[in-house]
């Protein structure tokens, strides 16, 4: 029997939602991946102020996945490392989160998420978004990428001489699949 094919998404409550959902929109249209989506409080809010979506908006969105969790499902599949899936990328990141996720706290689900995917060794890229950093980001980056994660700092990138915020959104998911080995034809690929 083959394991479905499925990806997890945890979105915390760092600004960059615009990623987020554009990072959604294109897992859900994968012929065959599921999507899971696990979503902290302060990321509702936070993608409220940030997109001006309405409850109910945010709920068509969030229906493309194939199925939503909220962080207190800290029994949620995810949670299990027996639960199969191909990776986990935490898109924005917080820096409590990223915290959390680097000193092993499990107190939720997208952290406990985390740290299952850490510990089955599976892919997990971290979107993290502050600015500036301080010494604790540093080391909680640091600690993070020592225990098997990847750091993916959401800057965008300009070689591809972007006109749009789209465009440059579209830049970084596309990084972000490259690192979970989804296919996507999203960006230009540098050719020197």
């Amino acid at each position: 029997m083959t394991a479905p094919r499925r990806i997890v998404l945890g979105i915390s409550g760092a600004s960059g939602m615009p990623y987020a959902l554009r990072l959604l929109e294109v897992l859900s249209g994968v012929e065959g991946l599921e999507t899971h989506v696990v979503v902290s409080d302060g990321a509702k809010e936070v993608l409220r102020a940030e997109t001006k979506l309405t409850p109910e908006d945010l709920e068509t969105r969030l229906a493309r996945a194939t199925r939503v969790y909220s962080e207190k499902e800290i029994g949620g599949p995810p949670a299990s490392g027996s639960w199969q899936h191909q990776g986990m990328v935490v898109c924005p990141c917080s820096m409590a989160s990223l915290g959390a996720i680097a000193n092993g706290l499990g107190s939720n689900l997208l952290h406990r998420s985390a740290d299952v995917t850490l510990k089955e060794k599976r892919p997990l890229v971290l979107v993290v978004r502050e600015t500036p950093l301080n010494l604790v980001h540093l080391r909680n980056m640091t600690a993070a990428v020592e225990a098997g994660a990847t750091i993916m700092p959401a800057m965008p990138g300009f070689y591809t001489r972007p006109t749009t915020i789209s465009q440059l959104v579209d830049h970084l998911v596309a990084r972000i699949l490259d690192q979970l080995g989804v296919d996507h034809t999203l960006s230009t690929r540098w050719e020197g």
